[in-house]
């Protein structure tokens, strides 16, 4: 008996190193990573919660409101003064954290989280990020015009790379535990268990592979889960009984709007790159130091808010009026006009926080106007004016977001109003066709995009990026190396690549030479020294494989 139960152990303890290499290299395939799914999603949905409530609670205590909910309602009543230095000051705090935490004195958001799903094996960075958070934070709870969406992707994102660090997972467990951990952020801060986890596989993974459904989904319901235990089952806006639309003659009105919205959406993606190339261009030539750029920013935003106090923070009060038919045809077009230029004016600061929520208030107001001048033209043929304001909130953030289902989805949630989804599919549809061809397919991508990181145009393009030359190249006295004497002739010729190069610097040279190989050099003292020789076939050897790797993950 005694000897069985060893023989027993003595197997259990045998099969587990390779038990936890299928969790590790094989996880979302393996019922036990569902566990390891579950908590990062409660972990994930509890650190969404935490931020939730840091910020309400420094709102609270730097404007002496209790109830964050009308901010911008108790900040009109502020002495101007405080309304002008609170995010000024703010600013100064962000400043002084970037400058001393991060090496480029910008903050880590959503579009860093998908380059890392993409080029890093599901990882971000940590001590840049932590200090990103804080920024956010601060931002978010003086003053500034953002959303908590960017910052608790992110925080989630750092989460998740931990754990895949601490369990020295694979790039595509990596990815799923990246994909799990935003997708219970998402629906902790939303109370959208949907539309979390479609955001995770639409957004941040940018594919839908059965394989990491299920733990996505799993994650998404803990998310879930800790926000309703939290804040109860409640659904962030409220909307007024009417919203029928009058088929069928309305929906050509929703597709016009969808029109409408995607140009507004592309106005103001446009506004922040602009704003922020000018903000660069006036900070070099008056060389200004880089703590003072979020506190001029911030100086800004609080001269705007002593007259417009609804561009104050997240701005779901003024969203919520849109929602509900509170505002006048002329109050709508100057509240989305002066939101999108302290939008611009915060992200071109690098004062921190997302683009969603300021989305969906540029969005919901957008509507609200459109609704109301379509309602005046056909009253006979017009349902209610505060649908278009829902149709436009979700047409603008999908086309920001370059996420069509999860934000039909999260505008669904966020109401709880599921009977006018063909009116809001149709202008969603219509606003990401069209801005999809305007910028790189989205805010996120198209950021990426101006930092050289080409991941709009698919694997295709990315990949090649992944590869350095040093690692593919054949060495001298390798089986198979380049002649020595050949290498030399071709440097003095000028056809070498560096070692530190990607694959997408060496494969145009190929290209354009015709050649079979490239000398790979590095620089002593201005003078090249040959490493060794890139081999087309090599390159080509190496991409293919890419390929191949991540259309098998993609369509596993």
């Amino acid at each position: 008996m005694l000897k069985a139960l060893h023989r027993s152990l003595r197997k259990g303890a045998a099969r587990l190193p390779r038990g936890w290499d299928m969790v590790r290299h094989k996880g979302p395939g393996q019922v036990a990573f569902w566990f390891i799914a579950l908590a990062l999603g409660v972990a994930s949905g509890l650190a969404a919660i935490g931020f939730r409530a840091a910020v309400e609670g420094l709102q609270t205590l730097v404007y002496g409101t209790a109830d964050v909910n009308r901010l911008a309602s108790f900040v009109g009543t502020l002495p101007w003064i405080w309304v002008l230095l609170i995010p000024a000051i703010g600013g100064i705090a962000v400043g002084v954290l970037l400058h001393r935490f991060t090496p480029d004195g910008r903050v880590r958001s959503v579009a860093d989280v998908i380059e890392g799903a993409a080029l890093n094996d599901g990882r971000v960075e940590k001590r840049a990020g932590i200090a990103s958070a804080l920024c956010s934070w601060i931002t978010l709870s003086t003053g500034g015009s953002t959303g908590r969406e960017g910052p608790v992707v992110h925080i989630a994102a750092m989460a998740s790379s931990w754990v895949a660090n601490t369990l020295r997972v694979d790039g595509v467990t990596g990815r799923d535990l990246l994909g799990c951990a935003v997708a219970a952020a998402v629906s902790a801060s939303f109370n959208a268990p949907i539309a979390g986890a479609l955001f995770a596989l639409e957004v941040i993974l940018r594919h839908f592979a059965l394989h990491a459904f299920a733990p996505i989904v799993v994650a998404s319901a803990a998310g879930t889960v800790i926000s309703r235990l939290v804040y109860g089952d409640v659904t962030e806006f409220t909307l007024p009984g009417t919203t029928v639309v009058e088929f069928y003659l309305e929906l050509p009105a929703f597709f016009l709007l969808g029109l409408v919205c995607g140009g507004v959406a592309v106005i103001m993606m446009q506004a922040i790159f602009w704003a922020d190339d000018l903000e660069t261009r006036l900070q070099h030539r008056l060389n200004l130091p880089h703590w003072l750029r979020p506190a001029l920013a911030g100086l800004m935003l609080g001269g705007i808010a002593i007259f417009y106090p609804h561009i104050i923070g997240v701005g779901y009060e003024t969203t919520s009026r849109a929602l509900t038919g509170q505002l006048l045809l002329h109050e709508a077009v100057v509240f989305a006009v002066i939101k999108v230029a302290a939008v611009a004016i915060t992200m071109a600061g690098r004062m921190g926080g997302g683009v969603f929520s300021p989305a969906l208030m540029v969005g919901s107001l957008t509507g609200l106007a459109f609704g109301l001048i379509a309602t005046g033209v056909f009253p006979d043929q017009s349902g209610a004016f505060t649908l278009y304001a829902l149709a436009g909130m979700g047409a603008v953030a999908a086309a920001v977001l370059g996420a069509p289902i999860s934000t039909t989805l999260i505008v669904f949630e966020l109401t709880g109003d599921w009977q006018t989804g063909l009116a809001v599919m149709v202008s969603v549809s219509m606003s990401t066709a069209l801005a999809s061809r305007l910028v790189d397919r989205s805010f996120f991508l198209t950021q990426l995009e101006r930092r050289n990181v080409h991941l709009a145009a698919g694997p295709q393009a990315y990949l090649l990026a992944m590869f350095r030359v040093q690692g593919v190249m054949r060495k001298p006295m390798e089986a198979g190396a380049a002649d020595e004497a050949a290498c030399l002739k071709m440097i003095d010729q000028g056809l070498w690549v560096r070692a530190t190069a990607t694959l997408e610097t060496a494969l145009p040279i190929f290209d354009r030479s015709g050649v079979d190989f490239l000398p790979v050099v590095i620089f002593n003292d201005g003078e090249p020294v040959l490493q060794g020789a890139l081999f087309h076939v090599d390159a080509l050897k190496a991409y293919n494989r890419a390929l191949a790797a991540t259309a098998e993950e993609e369509h596993s």
